[in-house]
Parts: structure tokens; sequence; C-alpha cells
């Protein structure tokens, strides 16, 4: 399995994971939350926002023009801060962000 192969598998497996924690939103934030300067659009969206919203379709979309992807990558120490210990779906989120984190480390080459 390639490496781009690889990293579609994990993106539908965080949206399953998205939609099993009901954090999937069917209705899009204003088209101005989009305009944040700031990483992950930490002041306009909320970090489940930006993965549905941004992450896992630029993703798809680097993967569908095959592209050349990200060669540093590493999404899942923001999330550790971002959410808060109490969050419910906080460390099932971790494992799978994780996981795509590591398919742009060196190990997985």
């Amino acid at each position: 399995m390639t490496q781009h192969q690889r990293v579609r598998e994990q993106l539908h497996l965080l949206e399953a994971q998205l939609r099993e924690q009901n954090l999937w939103q069917t209705n899009a934030p204003a088209a101005s939350a989009f305009e944040s300067t700031q990483p992950f659009c930490m002041d306009t969206l909320e970090p489940f926002e930006w993965l549905q919203w941004v992450l896992i379709p630029r993703m798809h979309a680097l993967l569908d023009g095959q592209q050349p992807l990200p060669q540093a990558f590493a999404i899942a120490p923001y999330y550790e801060i971002a959410l808060d210990a109490t969050h419910p779906s906080r460390d099932v989120m971790l494992v799978h962000l994780q996981q795509l984190d590591a398919l742009f480390s060196d190990e997985s080459a």
C-alpha cells in the first residue's frame, strides 16, 4: 500500500470516528471562519471543525490531484493542548490523529 493510500485510509477512519463521536457537522461554518490567519483557524473554528472542514478536505484534494504530501506533519500535539483533558472524545481522537501523524514520520517511509 502506498503512502497516499495509507493517508486516505486514515482520513476515512478519522472521519468515521468524528461521526461516531457525534462531532461531525451537517452545516459548514460561515465563510468568514475560513479567512483566519491563525494556525488551525484557532480563532474562528473549534478543533474538530478544523478537522472536518479544513484538514480532511485539503488532504483529500492533495491525494485526488496526486500532489506531494506534506513532509513535516504533526497535528496531534496541537490537539493534546487544544482539547480539554475532560473532553469525552479526546483520548480516542488523539489516537487517530497520532496514527495520521505517524504516516508522515521518518519511520513510516
